[in-house]
């Protein structure tokens, strides 16, 4: 066993380095009378990059992809497997059919699916069969002239397909089906302005409790539910000369002047016409927050907003965004949207409204630039290891590879995160480095490594390429397109939502919502993409062991 891991880390020198960069993080924080070592810091490019990415994939996903298979997301992420199979196997018969080799085969899949991370596991699964050192050369570098010859359509011709011929294929109206959905699911009518303008749509005034009104004699929560359908809460009260913190139980009286919170709208149009409004600035500077907590609670997990509004631990606060999964999509604020472990909450109201709501489905996550190295480099090195084990089944080696076991690692590392938040905090931008920055590095070193030939090989596969990658990209996204529709029977709303994210395409997500003058169709997305992505991803392996 010693042997072995020793054996491994001199094969693949990027386990070793994150295994220095795990230890390093983890005991440079410790210090004795003011004394440490402090964190050795290593800098890596093209050896670990691969490792690197598909962890911050794997990280990203993780939450969406656990809850995908295990809870009520399962006929989507059932949809999105047939999705990524149907775009694998395209992309197999394509490359058949038109006699490209195993690198041309493997650049089109990656290129027309638009999964640029596959082209790693590709790499990995090319140097692993053995060829002559010329022969693989020369199938790693005929890769980036696919992948950069067949992206182009996969992204705008995904975008085009779903989003524009999608509806007049299936018939959908996408505008009509969102406002239906939204009825459906306790939508009220479009609220205009909001950031980025002068109109907010929460407010906080004033109000005299007059003689005989009826919010004499009731307590706090009584007379918050004077005005039905409305999130109206009390915060304060002025009573004499003295001003006091409101709670549920004290009971109003004739001349309190009372500070309530809710939507402007309300304020203005109903207790405005009812109630005598006052100007008291003390009384309403009440202090208050907002705060991003990430739901990891399970008593919150798959709740609705409506159902979580009626717990106590939900007085006083507004919801002002939910945030959802690796492409970080605001899902729309609806009565009956389910909150998810992993969700980001955008939460505003007084600092002791917030701690107790913040208790109920959380914890806060507060605005931070420190990673968990630590926690990335060792979560690296075990899913590499595992990677590294090569199984003989029938006499062909079978391995996840080390790319393959980072992906895993940082599956089961982003859904940890998500519920026990404790360890392995990465913040977004450091993720978004991670994968975008990485990967563009990855491809930027093949593409160099390519030479000269990538030029030759664009003059000659051209035209003939490009068009079998938009058939390779169309073909898959129009079956998947009627499976989801008239087999899975997914609403007409969510539709092209779910199939973008299974084909984990953003541009075309982004273009159905425009489509739709409506948040509504991302409902669909984080699931199907967490799985699409992973799947996508590992089928960079698979089309080679299918090819070769």
């Amino acid at each position: 066993m010693i042997n072995w891991f020793f054996t491994t880390l001199k094969t693949y020198p990027e386990i070793a380095i994150f295994l220095a960069l795990a230890l390093g993080y983890y005991f440079g924080k410790f210090t004795y009378k003011g004394i440490g070592l402090g964190s050795v810091t290593a800098t890596l490019i093209a050896a670990v990059v691969i490792g690197q990415i598909l962890f911050a994939v794997g990280y990203a996903v993780g939450p969406q992809f656990v809850r995908g298979i295990a809870s009520s997301g399962l006929p989507q992420a059932i949809f999105s497997v047939v999705q990524c199979v149907f775009s694998l196997a395209a992309c197999v018969l394509v490359a058949k059919f038109a006699g490209y080799d195993l690198g041309y085969g493997a650049g089109l899949y990656s290129g027309s699916q638009t999964i640029s991370a596959a082209m790693g596991l590709s790499t990995d699964a090319i140097n692993r069969l053995g060829l002559p050192p010329d022969q693989a050369k020369a199938l790693l570098d005929s890769m980036p002239i696919a992948y950069a010859v067949t992206y182009m359509f996969g992204t705008m011709g995904s975008a085009i397909v779903i989003a524009v011929i999608g509806p007049k294929l299936l018939g959908i109206d996408l505008v009509a089906a969102c406002k239906d959905y939204e009825e459906k699911h306790g939508g009220g009518k479009k609220q205009l302005g909001g950031p980025g303008t002068a109109w907010t749509r929460w407010a906080l005034r004033a109000y005299k409790v007059q003689p005989g009104g009826k919010a004499v004699g009731l307590r706090v929560a009584e007379a918050e539910s004077l005005v039905p359908d409305a999130r109206l809460f009390i915060l304060r009260i002025r009573r004499g000369g003295e001003i006091m913190d409101a709670t549920a139980d004290i009971v109003l009286k004739e001349g309190d002047v009372v500070a309530v919170a809710g939507e402007r709208e309300v304020l203005v149009n109903i207790l405005g016409a009812a109630a005598v409004e006052v100007e008291d600035r003390e009384l309403l500077a009440v202090p208050v927050e907002g705060v991003d907590i990430l739901v990891t609670n399970k008593e919150a997990d798959g709740k609705t907003l409506e159902e979580l509004a009626t717990r106590p631990a939900a007085r006083g606060v507004f919801l002002r965004k939910i945030t959802r999964g690796a492409t970080a999509s605001d899902i729309p604020i609806l009565a009956g949207t389910e909150v998810n472990r992993g969700d980001l909450l955008t939460l505003v109201g007084r600092t002791e409204d917030i701690a107790a709501a913040t208790k109920m489905l959380g914890v806060a996550d507060r605005p931070t630039d420190v990673t968990d190295m630590a926690f990335v480099g060792a979560a690296i090195v075990v899913g590499a290891l595992i990677g590294a084990l090569v199984f003989k089944v029938a006499g062909a080696p079978l391995t996840l590879s080390t790319a393959g076991g980072a992906l895993i690692a940082g599956i089961i590392g982003g859904w940890l995160r998500s519920v026990r938040p404790s360890f392995g905090r990465i913040p977004t931008p450091t993720v978004w480095f991670m994968n975008s920055v990485g990967l563009n590095i990855f491809i930027a070193i093949v593409g160099i490594s390519a030479g000269p030939g990538f030029v030759n090989g664009l003059k000659t596969q051209g035209i003939g390429l490009f068009l079998w990658g938009a058939l390779a990209t169309t073909v898959p996204l129009v079956l998947g397109m009627f499976v989801a529709k008239y087999v899975f029977r997914f609403h007409d709303a969510l539709n092209l939502g779910i199939v973008s994210g299974a084909r984990t395409t953003t541009a075309s997500l982004g273009l159905v919502c425009d489509q739709a003058k409506s948040q509504i169709p991302a409902l669909g997305y984080t699931v199907t993409y967490a799985v699409g992505n992973t799947l996508l991803t590992i089928w960079g392996m698979i089309i080679i062991m299918l090819l070769s």
